[in-house]
This record gives structure tokens, sequence and C-alpha cells, in this order.
């Protein structure tokens, strides 16, 4: 029987799919992500070293030690990098910065005071809820990044709100879990932090690449809502009573969104303009949050404390899982994994725009089961010579190493945002369980995001098309 398999597969291909096999049954069991990237990369360690008879070179005989081979001197050498030149790398000092940013921001009652003021400004709306959640998520997005504390922000304000004037309760919850993860994606997010390491790229140009076609996400999601609501009054009812729209309501709105928008304009126009690092633009976020939290009276020593645990725990395991997966990636390397994969894409299609499309339904697929880290720090470096090989006429600039990098980055980004909404790994769908009414199931959940999941792949189609939407505002700033 092993022989048959070798017909078609060699020992290489048989222990990468393995490996990757291991670690999802191992996701399944339960096992917390960080230890089962471990223990599958140290399994098939030692089954490299099994096979290694120092004798009689039996481990040459059966695969390519020269390629594959797991030497202790290069676990050591493994150990300094990750120790070394991974923690040590300024651009993923930033992401504690705004992970405690966003944090920040959530105890600042910012968002509560949004979401007052705005309930005014639309509630005589139909669907007035709703885009009010739209709109503070895409005003949260900019500012905080880190998506658990966004969903469970809107689920907590805005959905006992939507139950009481009869919302569906699909297009309520839907609508906030979508609202929610636009963090992701709208700089600054944590997400393109760690892409610009793995792909050597640089944070602004990120930044820089994501904003349009983050906007055009959440201008999507807007007009869903809108057209919704004609088509379908019942779901999104207007409130019995209004109150009058007048000068006290707006300037209400503009007391609460002014400040949130300048720490935006702070930490993305300093980066835009070239005036500070994406590091120290971190920073700035980071001290413009705890601001916001001292003007709105928040800011105290137990919320300065909670904050700072909670940025000590987020960032702790988010780098947990980093060196995690740059081991696994390590070992999978080491059995020739890139090289299988990039075969395995390559000789799909021949035309590579066909061929960026089939990667980025490999990472569709691969959101439903796996974080987004696993999938960006594991996917794409092995992605990342096939796209340089693929010499796509992207419109773009000079001063980064190619355009089509930037393009393919915010593509898979796009792609990422279905991960949180797509079971059984969705996390936005579980942040908002955990703070749903009772009355309010899973399945409600499940059937409100489908639309939203369905407009998320609209963006992607849009963004393909038009990769100019990500290089333009680059190229603009470079000056070229």
């Amino acid at each position: 029987m092993f022989s048959f398999v070798g017909q078609f597969l060699t020992l290489n291909e048989i222990a990468v799919m393995a490996m990757f096999g291991t670690f999802i049954w191992m996701l399944f069991r339960g096992i917390p992500v960080a230890m089962a990237l471990v223990g599958v990369s140290l399994v098939f360690v030692l089954i490299a070293e099994f096979f290694l008879d120092p004798f009689r070179g039996s481990f040459r005989d059966v695969i390519d030690f020269d390629r594959t081979g797991i030497e202790y001197q290069k676990l050591q050498a493994l150990s300094g990098r990750l120790f070394g030149n991974i923690v040590k790398n300024p651009v993923l000092v930033a992401l504690p910065m705004f992970i405690f940013m966003g944090l920040m921001l959530d105890q600042s009652g910012v968002a509560q005071r949004m979401m007052h003021s705005m309930q005014k400004l639309f509630g005589s709306l139909r669907g007035g809820l709703s885009l009010t959640v739209l709109l503070i998520g895409i005003i949260l997005a900019a500012s905080t990044g880190v998506i658990g504390a966004s969903v469970t922000l809107l689920g907590v304000m805005a959905l006992p709100a939507m139950m009481a004037q009869n919302y569906s309760k699909p297009i309520a919850t839907g609508t906030i879990a979508s609202a929610g993860t636009l963090g992701i994606l709208i700089p600054p997010s944590i997400m393109l932090v760690i892409m610009s390491d793995q792909l050597a790229i640089s944070l602004g140009d990120l930044f820089m690449g994501a904003l349009f076609p983050g906007l055009i996400l959440g201008a999507l999601y807007i007009v869903f809502i809108v057209v919704y609501g004609l088509l379908n009054p019942s779901a999104m009812p207007p409130p019995d009573k209004t109150e009058t729209i007048g000068w006290p309501v707006v300037r209400e709105v503009l007391l609460a969104v002014v400040p949130p928008m300048f720490l935006i304009l702070l930490v993305l126009g300093s980066i835009f303009a070239g005036i500070a690092t994406p590091t120290e633009a971190s920073g700035l976020g980071a001290l413009g949050a705890t601001a916001l939290a001292l003007m709105n009276g928040k800011l105290s020593y137990t919320v300065l404390k909670e904050v700072s645990r909670s940025t000590l725990n987020t960032s702790g395991y988010i780098v947990g899982i980093f060196l995690a997966a740059n081991f696994f990636a390590f070992v999978l390397r080491r059995y020739g994994g890139d090289e299988i994969v990039q075969h395995m894409v390559l000789s799909t299609f021949s035309d590579p725009y066909m061929i960026v499309l089939f990667i980025l339904f490999i990472v569709f697929l691969l959101g439903f089961l796996l974080d987004w880290i696993e999938i960006t720090i594991i996917i794409m470096p092995l992605m990342l010579p096939i796209i340089l090989g693929l010499e796509l006429a992207i419109p773009g600039f000079d001063q980064v190493r190619d355009p089509s990098v930037v393009w393919f980055a915010i593509l898979v980004a796009v792609t990422l945002q279905t991960s949180f909404l797509t079971p059984p790994v969705g996390f936005a769908l579980f942040y908002l369980k955990g703070v749903c009414p009772p009355g309010v199931s899973l399945g409600h959940i499940y059937r409100g995001i489908i639309p939203f999941v369905g407009l998320q792949l609209l963006g992607l189609f849009i963004v393909f098309e038009f990769p100019q939407l990500v290089t333009w505002l680059p190229s603009v700033a470079y000056g070229d």
C-alpha cells in the first residue's frame, strides 16, 4: 500500500500533508494553537531524527537530507532568529502599542458617547440603528484595530436597543459582527503589522494601501442596510418616538466624533505625511487614547492596570503563536514544503491572475479552519516567491520592492475578513454570542452574517479588478 501511494506522492509530500493534517486534527481536539504548532513541529523533527541512521545513511536514502534534514545546529540558529531578529523587530513594537490604544479607547467612553449621540441623529431613519453601528464600527476600526474589543463593545451597546426596537435578529447580529471586524483591514490594523514583517515590505505602504479598500467595504455595508431597509421595512422598523434633529443634536455628534477622528488623523496622518514611523505613531496613538480617557473622566489606576494587563495578555498570545508558527514553518520548509506548495499552486493555471485567484481561494478555505495569525505567518511567506515570480503588471511606485506584493497583501487581508465571520473558527461570532441577550441564538448570528460575507467577497472582487485602489495613495504620497 505504501509503495502504491509512493507512485503518486513523494515522502516529502506525504510529510507536508501529514503536518497540516495533524495540526488541524489537534485544533479540533481543543489543543491551544501555539501548543499544537510546536507539538506538531517537534513530532516531525523526531520523525526525521528517527529515519536518520548516521552509520548507514538510511535517511539520505529515503529523503533528501540536504534539503529536509533537521540538524540540531539549524534548530539552535532558529532559536536565535526567533528571540533575536523577530522579537527585536522595530515594526513589531507597534503591535502592543496599537493593542493598548484600542483597549484604552474601549475604556474611555468614546464609543458609548458616539453611540448615544448618533442614535439621536439617525434614530428617525429606517435602519438608523444599523447605520449608527456601521459608522461607529468604521471609526473604531480606524482607531483601534482590535476585533474582540470592537465586536464586544458594539454588541453590548447596540444589540439590546435593536432588540427593543424589534429589529430582525439576523440583521442586527450580522450588522454588529461585520462592523466590528472592519478593524482587521482599516489601518492601523495589527494584521497588517504582522504582514509587513512576514513579507518584508513597508508598514506605511500597507496602511495606505488598505485605507480605500477598507472604506469601500464599509460603504458596501451601508448601501446594503439602506437597500435592505427599503425592501424589507419590517426587519428594521423606525422607533415609535423620534427626537427633533437640530443644532443641539448635531453639536453633540460633533463633540463625540471629533476627538476620535483627531486621534485617527494624529496616527495615520503622521505616518502618511512621513512625520513619524508606524512604530512612533503607535506610541502617539497609545498616548492619545489615554488622553481621551482622561478627558472623559474614565482614566484611573484600575483602568490603566486592567488595560495594561489585557495588552500584555493579548500581545503575549499573538507573539506566542507568532513564534510557534515560525517554528512550524521552519520544519515545514526543511521537509521541502515551500517547493511542494509552490509547485502545486503554479501547476494549477497558466494565467498569473488565475493563480492569484486560486491562492485567495485557498486562503478563503483556510479561514474556515485557521485563525488569521497562522495563515499570515505560515502561508504568506510561502506565497511570496510565487507572487514575485508572476511578474504581475500592477501599476505602482518605485519605493517598494514590487507593487504587486502590496496589492496581494491587501487582497489577502480582505479575504481574511471572512475568516472572522465563517464558522467554525469565526471569532467575531463567538465574541458576539458571549454578549447576546437571551433569545438570540448562534443560528441567528450565522444567518445574519451570510449577506455580509457576500459583500466582503464583492469588495475583494473590486480590489482585484482595480488594483489602483491599493497603489494610488502610496504613489501620491511618494510623489510618483
